[in-house]
């Protein structure tokens, strides 16, 4: 089957996760894939349009960048099946544009994680406090990869808030979408995954499966980043931290917690996130 299939996410959602789990899904080796040679890299990585448009990405404007996105997705989809991990709204929160063709896609994997959790496993990442993060989260207009600090590596990725991210491929976007929750992937990950490789076309015999899963579990992820470093890792920061769902408890605030449900109450209701009084869930 020909098109893209994009591993969509907010940041820090088990975008990464599965990424390693699909690498070794089809290396299918005796041993785990390295973690810094995964097969499935990010859309917006600079390399990959100027591969496609033939020139310099730098050349050209923000505006012929975004209005590229497009084009480029359907030259990848006319050249075969591609996979690619993105962390942007289907639709640009700033101008409402489609950010994904619907053509070039075949299907599209979402990620979502409790963003109270979200909100600890990005703040790390960022190298951010949690207040910053947590506005960050709830800004309508926020992007990824605009640095002020000379060309970045990836190109600008709008990701609006994290409801506004979340309902962008949910409800309002165009494709194909299977939702995947981080905590059922914890809990029944070779019933989750394996149900996320026959939506999306990949290999899903249940041996084949369950070894990649063995190959991608957070104990061999961290044992490998502790030995060689993980080219994904923001300035030196541990990127497999703890894997877990609900250490949110341990870290935010009262207030945090209440600043997070107000600003997102009605999406992590949706998903099982809150309880019926309103209240987060024990996990």
């Amino acid at each position: 089957m020909k098109g893209i299939v994009w591993l969509a996410s907010y940041p820090k959602s088990g975008n990464t996760w599965f990424r390693a789990f699909l690498s070794n899904l089809y290396h299918g080796g005796d041993q785990p894939v390295d973690i810094n040679a995964f097969d499935y890299t990010n859309f917006a990585s600079r390399t990959g349009f100027e591969r496609v448009l033939g020139w310099e990405s730098s050349d050209l404007t923000q505006l012929e960048l975004e209005e590229a996105r497009i084009p480029v997705q359907e030259a990848y989809g006319r050249e075969g099946n591609a996979v690619f991990k993105v962390h942007e709204a289907f639709t640009d929160p700033r101008s409402g544009h489609l950010q994904f063709s619907c053509e070039a896609t075949r299907a599209a994997l979402y990620f979502i994680r409790n963003p109270l959790d979200v909100a600890v496993s990005f703040s790390h990442h960022r190298g951010k406090d949690l207040d910053n993060t947590i506005a960050r989260m709830a800004n309508p207009a926020a992007v990824m990869a605009a640095s002020k600090n000379g060309l970045d590596l990836q190109l600008i990725q709008p990701t609006g808030s994290w409801s506004f991210h979340v309902l962008s491929w949910i409800d309002r976007s165009s494709v194909p979408v299977h939702v995947m929750r981080y905590e059922d992937m914890l809990i029944r990950p070779q019933e989750v995954f394996s149900a996320a490789c026959r939506f999306a076309g990949f290999p899903d015999e249940p041996e084949r499966v369950a070894r990649a899963l063995q190959h991608s579990s957070f104990e061999v992820l961290k044992r490998q980043e502790e030995a060689q470093g993980f080219r994904e890792s923001m300035e030196g920061r541990t990127f497999f931290r703890k894997g877990q769902a609900g250490t949110w408890r341990e870290v935010l605030s009262p207030e945090q917690v209440s600043a997070i449900v107000t600003q997102h109450g009605e999406v992590m209701r949706r998903f099982g996130y809150l309880n019926a009084d309103g209240t987060p869930v024990s996990s």
